[in-house]
């Protein structure tokens, strides 16, 4: 065992006394000068001088070392003190991507899956308690279900594609690898999703645009391309046929305009679909705007307003205005287009209701269909906007077509104004991202009913 080194003993008062050695250098040098001087050995005088100023220096020395060792002996620094490392389920529970751990002891048992953690991100997507659970409670995809599996008692990583449920329908990739046993021999597996919901639906957007735009915009621009060549050709003196034509042609330009815009904006509504709004609207509000709006399109057409509206503020609901008012403008512009002139566009306006209130059958004569239903939760409460025309109204067998792109109703014309045949289908998509719903309800020669709700703003007051 390590001997601790002695240190010098201390006088009561804690001065520290002077050690013998250190005594001994002191004395020694200038004994021995002052010896060769008296002696004969040396010059008298030099020796008695050299001996003073060695004994002095030597004093001085003395004197210093002790000072030195009354001071106490400073203690070493510590070492650095390495940060702890967090638990690893905290890093776990704070990821944004859905993390499940799961569990199983026998192959053949295929309901002994369970997850034995599931972080926030996992929880929030599946509804899950924190404290575990059957897989299968959580997760029916088969395919998730078999690479789990092949990874519990396979030791094999492997990716397959999933899409979750609900209206929204985000896009994952789900990647499970094995991790061993526990402490208890259970098989391990870890079961992550990444989001691929933005990447899936920006490459799917970009190719139903060019699809779309090359097939719509052929029939306009053959038509453009065959009238001048026309007017280039016998018809370039013809001053009527010319008038008539360039009329034509300024038609069809401003067609691919509007089509051009709808389709650009349902694009950018498509790729922020998953993505809920924030903000409050009062729909109210929007709707007298978007009357004022068209009222010189109304006008021009003799067709009049009928609206049935809330008090400002009852109505308060959550969304994007523009989009909302998007939706109202659509609506209201393809009501005015297939009511005949002298007719009236009712617009009304109910808050407070349920999401099956809000949906309800107004006119039992009416062939009724949803054309997009929320996923909600209990006790929500919706604000319903509902637009009714005097038009020719629609058979049921088209009523699940009309939210489809460029689909048109066989047989009707919406004026000298056409549609794009995007108008519906820019509505239900707006109508997805603000998690509400949408039906329609249509009397053969009597008109139809188009209508929205939207979930109402938390804390707003309910009419």
């Amino acid at each position: 065992m390590p001997m601790a080194s002695p240190r010098p003993p201390t006088r009561s008062g804690g001065s520290t006394p002077m050690p013998l050695g250190l005594w001994a250098a002191v004395l020694i040098g200038p004994g021995a000068l002052l010896g060769l001087g008296l002696t004969g050995g040396a010059n008298a005088t030099g020796a008695i001088v050299a001996g003073l100023a060695s004994g002095g220096a030597g004093l001085l020395l003395a004197r210093r070392a002790r000072r030195y060792a009354a001071d106490p002996i400073a203690p070493a620094p510590a070492p650095a003190v390495v940060d702890r490392p967090p638990p690893f389920a905290l890093i776990l529970e704070t990821l944004p991507d859905p993390l499940m751990v799961i569990a199983a002891e026998e192959a053949d048992d295929l309901t002994g899956r369970r997850f034995v953690f599931a972080n926030a991100a996992a929880r929030e997507l599946f509804k899950l308690q924190p404290r575990g659970g059957l897989l299968v409670s959580a997760v029916r995809n088969p395919q998730v279900l078999e690479a789990v599996d092949e990874s519990l008692f396979g030791g094999l990583r492997r990716s397959v594609d999933y899409v979750g449920g609900g209206a929204q329908g985000r896009e994952w990739v789900a990647h499970s690898a094995p991790l061993g046993l526990d402490e208890r021999g259970s098989r391990l597996a870890l079961l992550v999703l990444s989001d691929e919901t933005d990447t899936r639906r920006s490459e799917r957007t970009r190719a139903d645009f060019l699809a779309n735009a090359s097939h719509e915009l052929r029939t306009p621009l053959a038509s453009l391309s065959g009238f001048i060549e026309t007017l280039r050709g016998h018809a370039k003196d013809d001053v009527g046929a010319r008038d008539k034509f360039l009329g034509i042609m300024q038609a069809q330009a401003e067609r691919m305009a509007r089509l051009i815009d709808d389709l650009m904006s349902l694009s950018r509504i498509e790729l922020n679909e998953h993505i809920a709004p924030h903000g409050q609207v009062d729909l109210a509000m929007a709707t007298i705007d978007v009357l004022d709006a068209l009222g010189p399109q109304a006008k021009v057409k003799a067709v009049g307003f009928d609206p049935v509206l809330p008090p400002r503020g009852a109505a308060v609901v959550e969304g994007d205005r523009d989009q909302i008012v998007q939706v109202i403008q659509n609506l209201v512009d393809n009501a005015i287009k297939y009511t005949p002139r002298d007719g009236v566009v009712r617009v009304e306006i109910h808050s407070g209701l349920t999401a099956d209130m809000a949906a309800a059958a107004r006119d039992p004569a009416g062939a009724r269909m949803s054309l997009l239903t929320p996923d909600h939760a209990e006790g929500e409460r919706y604000a319903s906007l509902r637009v009714t025309d005097k038009g020719p109204g629609m058979l049921r067998e088209h009523l699940p077509r009309l939210t489809e792109r460029f689909y048109r109703v066989e047989g009707q014309k919406s004026g000298d104004r056409s549609g794009t045949g995007l108008g519906l289908a820019i509505v239900k998509h707006i109508m997805n991202r603000h998690r509400g719903g949408m039906i329609v309800e249509s009397v053969h020669g009597a008109g139809a009913t188009f209508g929205v709700y939207f979930p109402v703003a938390k804390g707003a007051g309910r009419a």
